[in-house]
Formats: C-alpha cells, sequence, structure tokens
C-alpha cells in the first residue's frame, strides 16, 4: 500500500513480528546508543569546566569518558551506586538528567499500544446488489503477517433524529447488524474482508434511496476489537464513513490472485472500487417490485391452468354435448370402442389444437 509509516508508527509490534536475531539486535542497540550518546553528553560538561578550578562539577567524580558512560548507566537504569552523583550547582546537568530519564522511560515502554494502526479501513463505503439484494458493504485488512485474534466486528449509524413526540436527539446511535446473528462479525482476518450490511426492514437504510442519499447527513462509525497474538494485548481499531464518502452502485475491486499453491493479494487495489448495474430505488422499493413480480407470475400461471380444459372433461362428454352427470345426477359410463376420429382428437387436444365443428358431428 506504499504506507510503511504505520510500521514505524507501531515499532513495539514491527519488533515483536522480526526473527529473533533481528529483535534482539534491535534492542541492545536502542539501550547502547542511548547510553553512550547520554555519556558523551556528560562527558563533554566534565571536560569543558575541567580546567576551571572555582567551578563545581555537574556530577562528582566523573573524570573521564568511561566513569561518564557509567554515570549514564546508572541514570537511564536506576542502578545508582552512590559513588557518581549529581550535584544543585549545575542547571545544565538537572535537565540532561530529566530528559534521559524520560527517554529511558520510553525506551522500555516502546508504546506497544499501536498495533491498530496496521489495521486499515478502506476509504469509501458502497451500496449494491449482493444476491438480489441491496447492501452496505465497507473492507478491512490487516497489514501485518501475525494475526487478531478474536476479532469481532461492530457498526453503528451517528444521526440526529426526531421522536414522534416531537423530542430531538441530536447524535442518535443505531446499531448496524454485520452478520450478529449468524456469527458472521467474527472475523478470522488473515486476508482482507468485505464486511457486509444487508438493508432489510430491520435497517436504518430501509426506505434510503440513491436521491435521498444525497441528501442525507450522517455517520458511520465501524470498530474492529481483538487480542493482538504476539503480544496478548487487546487493541481496538476504528474508521467511519460520511455521507459523501458511501458510493451508491459501486462495488470493490478483487485483490486476491491464485498463484502457485498460494494466493498472492495486491494491497494496492485496497481501496479501489468500479460502478456496477445497481438500481437507484430504496430497498423496501426493490422488495414491493419483486413481491408484485412473484404475485403475477403465480396468478398467471393459476389462470392459465383453469381456462385449458382437462382430458378428463372431455371424456366426459356425450355425443350431443352434454355432461354425463346431468341424469339423475349419477355418471353414466360409455362402453364400447373408441374410434379413428375420436382417438385423433383426443391427440389434438392433447397437442393443443382445435377440433373443428365438422369433427365432432363425425364424433
Amino acid at each position: 500500500m506504499r504506507e510503511t509509516y504505520r510500521y514505524l508508527t507501531d515499532i513495539f509490534t514491527t519488533l515483536v513480528d522480526l526473527n529473533w536475531r533481528c529483535s534482539l539486535f534491535v534492542f541492545v542497540m536502542a539501550y547502547a546508543v542511548t547510553w553512550l550518546f547520554f555519556g558523551a553528553i556528560w562527558y563533554l560538561i566534565a571536560y569543558y569546566h575541567l580546567e576551571d578550578e572555582a567551578w563545581t562539577p555537574c556530577v562528582n567524580n566523573v573524570n573521564g569518558f568511561i566513569s561518564a558512560f557509567l554515570f549514564s548507566i546508572e541514570t537511564e537504569t536506576t542502578i545508582g551506586y552512590g559513588h557518581r552523583v549529581i550535584t544543585d550547582q549545575c542547571p545544565v546537568g538537572t535537565m540532561l538528567l530529566l530528559l534521559q530519564a524520560i527517554l529511558g522511560s520510553m525506551v522500555n515502554a516502546f508504546m506497544p499500544n499501536k498495533r491498530a494502526e496496521t489495521l486499515v479501513f478502506s476509504k469509501h463505503a458502497v451500496i449494491s446488489l449482493r444476491d438480489d439484494k441491496l447492501c452496505l458493504m465497507f473492507r478491512v485488512g490487516d497489514l501485518r503477517s501475525s494475526h487478531i485474534v478474536g476479532a469481532n466486528m461492530r457498526a453503528k449509524l451517528i444521526k440526529s433524529k426526531q421522536t414522534q413526540e416531537g423530542e430531538f436527539i441530536p447524535l442518535d446511535q443505531t446499531d448496524i447488524s454485520v452478520g450478529f446473528e449468524t456469527g458472521d462479525d467474527r472475523l478470522f482476518l488473515v486476508s482482507p474482508l468485505v464486511i457486509s450490511h444487508e438493508i432489510d426492514a430491520h435497517s436504518p437504510f430501509w426506505d434510503m434511496s440513491q436521491a435521498q442519499l444525497e441528501k442525507e447527513d450522517f455517520e458511520i462509525v465501524v470498530i474492529l476489537e481483538g487480542m493482538v497474538e504476539a503480544t496478548g494485548m487487546t487493541c481496538q481499531a476504528r474508521s467511519s464513513y460520511l455521507t459523501e464518502e458511501v458510493l451508491w452502485g459501486h462495488r470493490f475491486s478483487p485483490m486476491m490472485l491464485l498463484a502457485e499453491g498460494f494466493f498472492d493479494i495486491d494491497y494496492g487495489a485496497f481501496h479501489h472500487t468500479f460502478e456496477v448495474n445497481t438500481p437507484s430505488c430504496s430497498a423496501r422499493e426493490l422488495a414491493l417490485a419483486a413481491a408484485r413480480l412473484d404475485a403475477h407470475l403465480y396468478w398467471s400461471i393459476s389462470s392459465r391452468l383453469d381456462e385449458e380444459p382437462t382430458l378428463a372433461e372431455q371424456a366426459t362428454k356425450q355425443p350431443d354435448g352434454s355432461s354425463a352427470d346431468s341424469k339423475a345426477g349419477e355418471p353414466i359410463f360409455t362402453v364400447g370402442e373408441m374410434t379413428d376420429i375420436q382417438e385423433q382428437s383426443a391427440l389434438g387436444e392433447l397437442n393443443g389444437s382445435i377440433t373443428t365443428d365438422q369433427s365432432e358431428t363425425e364424433a
């Protein structure tokens, strides 16, 4: 993604993810460099006033570079042997002592709370069809090889609201389902994933069309939580999408390519989207249109079946056109052989052909 600064921001996890030789070398050099750097400054202060007999030294018993280096180690590691001690007659030495103590604490801590810097979200959210249903989607990925354990996703819609009683609620928060009921909100983040929210009757976007989206004013906040595999600490990454950052009729570009025996992931396409054919109506209108179409097909098929006479009804008709059950309400069975003309007539009925009046008279 050409965003290497993310690894430098989370330097602690970067070092933990390295192999043990590189990690050991970096940790040793981090301490050694700071000790040598401040030892050299302590030595320069002592050397500068070495010939001034009236000057009170900043640190007692510092008479060379080795002793200055040992005092630097004692200051940063709070060992304090007692032989070399700072005096209160040197303001420069006091300021340097404070600076080294603060820097030493930072080196010890290495700020191990920046793991979320390498959890990235797409710059835009998109709305398009997925399995014939409108869905709100965004993409999330992890740049590191070490995984987030027990990752789960949450999303909220922040929008002002007015109740039916006239109460105005600024920045009202509404949950956006990203698979809590089905367990899809629990992620196995080994590769970039597209998180999908199906816009159904329970969604806050149920009545929102493309034209209404451009007029709305809201913010979608997405939260990813999990435990860092390398350190066992919990981290949380957040992002948000404003109205102008939600693209209607777009879909995310594919990132995974199948290579020889493995998948190759192109993070350069992480934020890319492309346009697709998407209805501009709301999800409610789309569902109503689908319901009308299903009802029309159902009634049209039923009416056609009712219009076509069955073979049994044709067989029960008598030659004079009267029904077989017209006498005394009891069925009359005709015994005899069916003539050739009757056979042709029955075959014509089965094939959907129309029998002429002459054929009926002959029958």
